[in-house]
């Protein structure tokens, strides 16, 4: 009787000893979940990065050419330059382009006729394509 308790306290405690964690077959398991979930999140969580910097950049040139339109309407010429839409107040500050990440790249587009100002439309300085195969400068 005494022998059978004694096995059977052994075995209680391997069985503890062997609960206390996992098996290296199960975390790798567990990792491998993981990475497949991280595979089919990350190119979509990057699709939708592009996609929001090329609406932020289509917005911001819409924004800034109404400030144009507007300067324009109220001034009879367009302004000489982009900081002259933040010091009349058209604009509180010049907008950033999303795509190369700073407001000094902008391409500016003079009028026709020189004696109407010196800014007649802006163009985002970006090199490359946007998602539906134009080029950001012809946004």
């Amino acid at each position: 009787m005494v022998l059978a308790t004694k096995i059977g306290e052994e075995l209680r405690v391997n069985m503890i000893r062997r609960t206390k964690g996992f098996t290296l077959i199960e975390l790798l398991v567990v990792m491998s979940i993981i990475v497949l979930l991280l595979s089919l999140a990350v190119p979509r969580y990057f699709h939708s990065v592009d996609n929001s910097r090329e609406t932020i950049l289509r917005q911001n040139l819409s924004l800034t050419r109404q400030a144009l339109d507007k300067y324009y309407g109220d001034n009879g010429l367009y302004p000489d330059t982009l900081d002259a839409l933040v010091s009349k107040k058209y604009l509180r500050s010049l907008p950033l382009d999303p795509i190369t990440g700073s407001s000094t790249t902008w391409i500016i587009v003079p009028p026709d006729v020189p004696e109407k100002g010196g800014v007649y439309d802006l163009k985002s300085g970006a090199a490359g394509k946007a998602r539906d195969g134009s080029e950001y400068k012809d946004f």
